[in-house]
């Protein structure tokens, strides 16, 4: 694409956007290109939504995938290009809820310990402590910690936003362990090869995959779980759910509201109905 990527990628920053949604929407304008062999600025209104059709039928992505497309070729069009009247739409599909499975505390206690290299861990105990998104957890700078005010600074989060969460005395103690150990210089985990340089997503993706396979657990779950487990273990523990909003750096109280659904306190103790039957033991008993 060259100087029309240029050019889309300013509109997107100039307009606060994330960088991981400044390179999924460059991802797939470079897609359409890459189907039609030509320029998206020489592409029609008819070719793009022929496009999204060839996405879901052919290639059979999730919806969620298509949609992120639409909404790059949207912005593609009606901002870089200003064509405001282009207009692309995909059909609209209910997503199935669906809760995760979330990690109890023996559970997270086991992908831990059965993380033993030191960087392993400690990653793993960052993003399980802070409640960090993985992206916020792998670019997390040394100067990030801090020690006096015992908070971790989340740099330009989701939607742009600087927030702090915990730093408890453990994972402070943990981290001072692992610097000893391997001296990381910026990023506080850093690329193995290229220290200059922030650790992939997908690396850690792997650790805790490997973590949770020597643990021997088997619930469906990415890295993402450990973030899901912090924030359901503060509602199971008493913490009101302002403050882990805040903490989780959630632009609106419905997203963290979600989390009631899977603490299991006050589920656990509420009384079924069954029990208040009077009913009478069979005679075979």
């Amino acid at each position: 694409m060259g100087a029309l990527r240029e050019r889309m990628d300013k509109d997107m920053v100039l307009r606060g956007m994330a960088a991981s949604t400044r390179e999924s929407y460059l991802w797939a304008v470079a897609g359409l290109a890459k189907y039609y062999r030509r320029s998206p600025d020489r592409i029609s209104e008819r070719e793009v939504q022929d496009y999204l059709l060839y996405l879901i039928e052919e290639r059979k992505l999730a919806w969620s995938s298509c949609n992120i497309a639409t909404r790059a070729l949207k912005f593609f069009y009606h901002v870089t290009l200003k064509h405001p009247a282009a207009q692309f739409s995909i059909p609209r599909r209910r997503a199935p809820s669906r809760l995760p499975q979330i990690l109890s505390r023996e559970e997270v206690q086991r992908v831990i310990e059965a993380s033993t290299h030191a960087k392993h861990r400690a990653l793993l105990m960052t993003t399980y402590g802070a409640g960090l998104r993985v992206s916020e957890v792998v670019h997390l700078k040394l100067t990030d910690i801090d020690a006096d005010r015992m908070a971790i600074r989340i740099e330009q989060g989701k939607g742009a936003k600087d927030r702090y969460s915990l730093l408890s005395a453990r994972l402070l103690a943990e981290l001072r362990r692992y610097w000893k150990l391997y001296r990381p210089r910026e990023w506080l985990f850093p690329k193995s090869r290229t220290p200059h340089e922030p650790m992939d997503d997908s690396t850690a993706q792997k650790i805790f995959y490997r973590a949770m396979r020597r643990a021997r657990i088997a619930k469906r779950c990415g890295i993402h779980g450990l973030r899901h487990a912090f924030a359901t273990h503060l509602l199971e523990s008493g913490v009101d759910v302002h403050t882990i909003q805040r903490l989780l750096g959630h632009g609106h109280l419905s997203t963290t509201l979600r989390y009631f659904h899977l603490a299991q306190k006050d589920l656990t103790r509420t009384r079924s109905p069954l029990d208040l039957l009077p009913l009478v033991p069979p005679r075979d008993a």
